[in-house]
Parts: structure tokens; C-alpha cells; sequence
């Protein structure tokens, strides 16, 4: 897992950057702290307000707790229907709760549900105990993995969000971790949808998700909410609504330091809807379509496929998909050998003359180096060019 994590770093490193913000629609205010709103089916960052200020992630924490959790799972180290003992710690567990004892042992599917949907402490740390063998080995492969995604800004002291001295993120890093947590376990993302659950045997209390927009929005299907007194009310959202030509639009809303539960809502709301009407999203290439297929020199093959393993779109102004245009920057002369998903230049995405972002372009293929004859022959064409 790690060094699957490592070589994607560098490929969902946040978002694609936008080339002026003064050619960009300007977003509605927001009353919060900090907040990030992410176009995910085109990478790209579509408004942010202070979103590399240090700030408690309350809440938020979970997510990360979740990816390890889920990564336990796929990687068999627990069982979804594995029973895991309630410590004396976990049973103690202040804030928000799932209200289970020590007399208890709960499957990991009841746990994660537990944590997700009732956000509770005990639940959470039941299941960094079931997979760390404590909270403080737990806590430290939290770290580990906030280093691995890039998460540069986060620092955890806990697998549950309670304030601690040192418990930090930021709007961006939560932006890395959430769109990593749904490409990286999209058969759990299913969880965060769910609007009510509690574990058989125990209160009715506290057994609603309070993602308010899970019972507003039909196309929110996540992700998480927190509040300490410190952090105020956040809420990771996000939603996929269907468009014609492109099929399945993913955006990610984090909205940070609110007043109210309302409010963050609301404000997430906001943003959501503004994504999606103040930005078009324009399908360019299909996930594996040679985006261009220039010369490589000293190789078994002649040509080189440059594009994407994934669709190519973007996000670009309401109205101005006609106008955009695309031009292919890459380095002249490329020389074998190139391996497969290699950064090979960049697809520039214009909108008239003016720059709107860069696309990155990879090696679609490998091309192994030709014999010593090729090289020769390509060393003495080159040296003529």
C-alpha cells in the first residue's frame, strides 16, 4: 500500500492549478473560515478561501481513521464481520457516541457504521485498538499515511478529532485525503450515504447522520461532519450529478469553522450549486485516447502515445466551452527508453488566446530502447535535426 501511495503523490497532488483568478468566476461569499471547493472529475480547484490555514479538523479526523481502517480491510488484516472488544478507553470516550461497553463485542461493519454515521468516539477508537493493537501505534500510522498522500500541513494526535495541542490539518490536505479515501475505496464510499443507523441494544439517541445535506440534496452522497468548540461546525460534502457528454461529475465542498450546523449546510450548499452552474465541464479526450503521438528517438518504436488513463476534463466558465482550445506541450527530442505513465509535457487548455490551466500528459505506453544499430542510426538523424 505504501509504495502504491508514494507513486500516486505526485499524480493527485490536489488539483490543477488555474492559471488567473481574474479569468475565473468569482465564488459567492461564504461565512466561514476556510473552505475549498474541488471539481474531482476534472482535478482542478474551482474557489478556496484560506485553505492552507492551520485549523482543528474536529470530526474530519475520521476520515483518515476510515482510510486505515479500509485499507485493514482490503488488505485482510480484520473482517467486516470480525467481532472487536469495547475497551475500558473506548467505552469512556467523551463527545459523540455510539454507546457501546466493555460487555460487548461488535463486528467492524457496526464499528465502521458507528463512526461514520454517529461519529462516535467509542466506535473510533474500538476500531484503532482493532487495527493499530493500540490508539498510540494507530496514531502513528496516521501520520505515516497524512505523509504518504501529501497531506504536508497534518499533524494527529488522535484517531477521533477531540482537541488536542498539535491537532491540525487544513482545508487542502482534508481535500487530498477526501478524494483519496472515495478513488482509493469506492466500495466503501457507500457508507457516508447512509442517513440513520444504531447498533441493536443500545439508545435511539444520536442515531441520525448530521450531514444535513444527505436529507436535502439527492445527489449528496457524503462525506463527513465535525464540530469542537475550537474548530466550530465543518462538513466535507460531496455530491455527482449527471450532464450530457460527460456522464458523472463528481465536486467536493470543505467548509471549515462555521456557526451552526445549519450553517455549515448552507454554506456547503452554496458552494455546491455554484460549482456546478458557474462551471461547464468539457469532455476533451477519452480515458487511454492518444492525446498526441510524437517521434520518440533510439527506441523500438517510433511514435510515443502521450494522454491520460483517465477522461481528460475540464472545468471551464459557464458558456465559454466554444471557445476552448488545446495545444500540446511536451519536450523535443524525446528518447527512449520511456516507461508506461511516465509525465511526458502537457496538455495547455486555452480559452481564446488566454490560458486557462495545464493538463498533465503521460506515456500511454512504454518504449523500451532500440538496439545498439537504432540508437546509432537515431544518434547520427538527430544530430543532422
Amino acid at each position: 500500500m505504501k509504495r502504491f501511495a508514494q507513486a500516486l503523490v505526485g499524480a493527485v497532488a490536489l488539483c490543477l492549478s488555474l492559471a488567473s483568478s481574474a479569468q475565473m468566476p468569482q465564488p459567492p461569499e461564504i461565512a466561514a473560515k476556510a473552505y475549498l471547493l474541488i471539481d474531482v472529475t476534472a482535478n482542478q480547484v474551482l474557489a478556496a478561501k484560506n485553505s492552507d490555514m492551520p485549523v482543528e479538523p474536529a470530526s474530519l479526523t475520521k476520515l483518515m481513521t476510515a482510510y486505515l481502517v479500509f485499507d485493514a480491510l482490503r488488505a485482510k488484516k480484520i473482517d467486516l464481520k470480525q467481532a472487536l472488544p469495547v475497551s475500558e478507553r473506548a467505552w469512556k470516550m467523551p463527545g459523540s457516541r455510539m454507546f457501546i461497553d466493555p460487555k460487548m463485542r461488535v463486528p467492524v461493519e457496526d464499528l465502521v457504521r458507528g463512526m461514520i454515521v454517529q461519529s462516535g468516539n467509542d466506535a473510533t477508537v474500538a476500531l484503532a485498538e482493532g487495527v493499530g493493537g493500540s490508539v498510540e501505534r494507530f496514531v502513528q500510522l496516521m501520520n505515516e499515511q497524512a505523509k504518504l498522500l501529501g497531506m504536508n500541513s497534518t499533524a494527529y494526535k488522535n484517531p477521533e478529532g477531540l482537541t488536542e495541542p498539535g491537532h491540525t490539518t487544513t482545508a487542502r490536505d482534508l481535500g487530498i485525503l477526501a478524494q483519496r479515501l472515495m478513488r482509493d475505496f469506492p466500495e466503501y464510499v457507500p457508507y457516508y450515504a447512509i442517513k440513520k443507523y444504531r447498533y441493536e441494544g443500545t439508545p435511539a439517541a444520536n442515531d441520525t447522520n448530521r450531514n444535513l445535506l444527505l436529507f436535502r440534496d439527492p445527489t449528496v452522497d457524503g462525506l463527513k461532519t465535525g464540530h469542537t468548540q475550537a474548530a466550530g461546525y465543518c462538513l466535507v460534502a460531496t455530491a455527482k450529478r449527471d450532464f450530457p457528454n460527460v456522464g458523472a461529475r463528481r465536486l467536493l465542498s470543505i467548509v471549515l469553522g462555521a456557526d451552526s450546523e445549519n450553517a455549515r449546510a448552507n454554506e456547503s450548499q452554496k458552494l455546491l450549486n455554484w460549482g456546478y452552474t458557474a462551471f461547464d465541464a468539457v469532455k476533451l479526450f477519452d480515458a487511454g485516447q492518444a492525446v498526441a503521438t510524437p517521434r520518440i528517438w533510439k527506441g523500438q518504436s517510433p511514435e510515443l502515445r502521450l494522454g491520460a488513463f483517465y477522461p481528460l476534463v475540464v472545468a471551464v466558465p459557464a458558456g465559454s466551452a466554444a471557445q476552448i482550445k488545446t495545444q500540446v506541450s511536451r519536450p523535443d527530442p524525446i528518447v527512449a527508453p520511456v516507461r508506461k505513465g511516465q509525465p511526458v509535457g502537457a496538455l495547455k487548455v486555452l480559452r481564446g488566446t488566454e490560458p486557462l490551466l495545464d493538463v498533465p500528459l503521460v506515456a500511454l505506453d512504454g518504449v523500451e530502447q532500440a538496439g545498439v544499430f537504432g540508437r546509432a542510426w537515431d544518434a547520427v538523424r538527430l544530430w543532422i535535426k
